[in-house]
């Protein structure tokens, strides 16, 4: 990772480490679950030598910034609040942003309570969720049963200690080269259906080397911080309330595979596809569904990735 300078910044009274390379116009990249800064290595390189300024934290709760103990200090209004102070320290007054996973969820919250600062979003994997009338995981647990996998994650210490019991870099490798379409459920006697006997290949776009990047920060920081983003799902409903109905009014391209655990799981095609979510982003420009791409995008077909994410903020 040549070249790419890392600097620790105070933002909204926390330490945030950001990665960052290149001159020119910035391009925010937010990572998601289980990740870091790391996974936008091929965007960063690619683009900065295309005359953008990239710039990629690691997100509240991960790698090298900090994680606050409590679970209220996750909320959508924590992490956006630090995202503009992050901006702000850049000394600029709008970025392109370009997100995956829970990044693209913070994403459109960051879209939703400050369009002002984004000038355009390009969006992977979750697509906009409109705030509904019942609590987000209670509605889970009433579609997809305690099983799903957000519903294991909200008991504080539970999750962590199957991680734990089975090792980082085998639950790591399981989340990453898991290409199972589908809500994600885990069984209560195994978690992660690890099994000793069973050896877990990595995919071919994610080296031995890229594991232990993951692997080392993760045991240094541990899953809490991470986890705590689902465990604040229900918080961040009630503190939303006001934005029920509020459109995203900021130019988007949404682009998925079409193997992903999030668009599979039973509505969300269908709300992508049936002109539902352009109702609530009225100015979606694209869906881009890719072929037999799972739910880690950017690093599974990073030089396509590279090329929708410059073909779309080129326009601006």
């Amino acid at each position: 990772m040549e070249g790419i300078h890392h600097r620790m910044v105070n933002v909204n009274g926390i330490t945030m480490h950001v990665a960052e390379k290149g001159q020119g116009p910035v391009i925010l990249f937010l990572h998601g679950f289980p990740e870091l800064w790391y996974t936008w290595r091929h965007q960063i390189l690619a683009l900065s030598s295309l005359g953008y300024r990239t710039v990629a934290p690691d997100l509240r709760g991960y790698g090298d910034t900090e994680a606050p103990t409590s679970i209220t200090s996750y909320s959508c209004m924590h992490i956006v609040g630090d995202l503009i102070a992050l901006v702000d320290s850049l000394s600029v007054d709008q970025v392109f942003l370009v997100a995956h996973d829970w990044g693209a969820i913070i994403g459109w919250y960051l879209c939703l309570f400050r369009p002002d600062r984004v000038k355009a979003f390009v969006c992977l994997s979750v697509p906009f969720m409109p705030r509904k009338p019942m609590k987000p995981v209670e509605s889970m647990r009433l579609n997809f049963g305690d099983d799903y996998y957000i519903c294991r994650f909200q008991e504080p210490g539970k999750i962590e200690a199957e991680i734990a019991r089975y090792g980082t870099s085998n639950v790591l490798k399981k989340i990453i080269s898991n290409r199972k379409p589908g809500a994600p459920r885990m069984p209560k006697d195994n978690a992660f259906n690890i099994k000793p006997d069973t050896p877990i290949s990595l995919p071919s776009w994610l080296s031995e080397e890229d594991l232990s990047y993951y692997t080392n920060k993760f045991n240094q920081k541990g899953f809490t911080g991470a986890l705590n983003y689902y465990r604040a799902f229900d918080l961040n409903w009630e503190l939303t309330a006001p934005w029920s109905g509020t459109q995203v009014k900021v130019p988007v391209k949404f682009i998925v595979g079409d193997l992903d655990s999030v668009y599979t799981t039973p509505g969300m095609k269908e709300y992508v596809e049936s002109g539902d979510f352009k109702r609530d982003v009225p100015m979606l420009d694209e869906v881009v569904v890719m072929k037999g791409v799972g739910h880690f995008i950017n690093q599974e077909r990073a030089d396509e990735i590279n090329s929708h994410i410059l073909d779309f903020i080129k326009k601006f």
